[in-house]
C-alpha cells in the first residue's frame, strides 16, 4: 500500500536474446501474484525469438502479464528518464550484447537506456546473464557493471533444497532475485543450516 502522494512501486523487466526466457516470464507472474508493483516490460527482437522457441507464448499472452509494455525502439518512453520513479530493473535473461551495452553506457535502445538510467539514479539493476563459458570480454563487462552498482546474477540452480522439477529451480532463482528489491516478506526460504550430524 502506497501513502497518498507517493509514486507506486514499479519494476522494469526486460527479456533479451539469451536462453532462459522462462525467468523473465516467471518474474512477471510472481510480481502479479505479489501485487502492489507496477511492471514495465521490454522485450528485444532476439528475446521474442527465444520466447517463441522455448515457451511457444503468443505476444498477447505475455503482454497480459505486465501493466505497461514498451517498444525497445521508444527511447522517449517514461522509463527513459530518471524523473520516472522506479524501484529498479531486472534483465532476465540478459544477453552478452545487452551486458556490453550496459557496461559501456551505449543506450542504443530502450533496454540499455533504462538500465543506464537505473544505474545513474542509484537504483537496483539486476542482470541474469546467460553465457557459458565466459570469455574475458564478458568478465570485464560484468566487472564494469558491478563497479557501477549493478548486480550480476547468473541464474544458477540451487540443489540444496532438492528441487523436484525445472519449475521449482526457476522459481527459487526468481524468488531470490525479487528478494533483492525488498518488496515485502521474503519469497525465498532462508537457509537454516545443515542438520546436525549430516556433515559427519
Amino acid at each position: 500500500m502506497n501513502l497518498p502522494g507517493t509514486p507506486p512501486r514499479r519494476l522494469i523487466v526486460a527479456i533479451t536474446g539469451a536462453t532462459g526466457a522462462i525467468y523473465g516470464v516467471r518474474i512477471l507472474d510472481m510480481l502479479r501474484k505479489l501485487g502492489g508493483v507496477e511492471t514495465h516490460l521490454l522485450i528485444s527482437s532476439a528475446g521474442w525469438l527465444n520466447i517463441q522457441h522455448e515457451l511457444q507464448l503468443a505476444k498477447d499472452d505475455l503482454h497480459a502479464r505486465a501493466d505497461v509494455v514498451h517498444s525497445v525502439r521508444d527511447v522517449g518512453a517514461s522509463i527513459a528518464s530518471g524523473s520516472f520513479a522506479t524501484d529498479g530493473m531486472i534483465v532476465a535473461p540478459c544477453s552478452m550484447r545487452t551486458l556490453a551495452s550496459v557496461a559501456h553506457g551505449l543506450s542504443d535502445n530502450l533496454i540499455a537506456r533504462a538500465a543506464d538510467v537505473t544505474l545513474k539514479e542509484r537504483r537496483r539493476l539486476v542482470l541474469l546473464v546467460r553465457e557459458t563459458p565466459f570469455n574475458l570480454a564478458h568478465l570485464r563487462n560484468m566487472t564494469a557493471v558491478t563497479e557501477m552498482g549493478g548486480v550480476i546474477f547468473p541464474p544458477l540452480p540451487a540443489f540444496y533444497n532438492q528441487p523436484a522439477s525445472i519449475e521449482e529451480m526457476v522459481d527459487q532463482t526468481v524468488a531470490r532475485v525479487l528478494d533483492l528489491f525488498a518488496l515485502g516478506p521474503a519469497l525465498s526460504p532462508a537457509w537454516q543450516g545443515l542438520h546436525s550430524g549430516s556433515a559427519d
